[in-house]
């Protein structure tokens, strides 16, 4: 690893990217985030979601999964195909929560899933989770 990435790692606020056409949901997000440090980016559709990620690669990514356009679930899909995009977290956000659902979710790569309506600090818990164990993967 270059001493740059390594920087990013430990200095920079890591980025999220919040993938949702609801307002009313990505607002009170966006504040518990950067409350948190982290630093925000939005997408209200999917083919909006891919453009940010192929050119700022955020660390994680919160997805809801009906979306106008392309969905939530073709959004992960074509992230998890692409072996650059590996490391990226990705955590499904919202209210479909059938079993057939969560388990779509998750065979199609998503780090977690969790269903609308969320407790903040459920959604905030996973978050470090997994955002620490990519800086333990990636330093160690």
């Amino acid at each position: 690893m270059d001493l740059d990435m390594r920087r990013r790692q430990i200095f920079m606020p890591k980025e999220i990217l919040i993938v949702d056409d609801e307002p009313g949901i990505v607002v009170p997000i966006q504040f518990l985030m950067e409350q948190q440090g982290y630093h925000v980016m939005i997408a209200q559709r999917g083919d909006e979601a891919l453009d940010l990620i192929y050119k700022y690669k955020p660390d994680l990514v919160l997805l809801d999964i009906m979306l106008p356009g392309i969905d939530g679930f073709k959004v992960c899909e074509i992230i998890r195909l692409n072996p650059n995009y590996r490391d990226m977290k990705i955590i499904f956000l919202t209210i479909k929560d059938r079993e057939v659902d969560i388990a779509k979710g998750l065979a199609l790569g998503a780090d977690a899933y969790i269903t609308k309506p969320f407790s903040n600090d459920e959604l905030v818990e996973k978050i470090k989770a997994l955002l620490e164990q990519t800086y333990e993967l990636a330093a160690g």
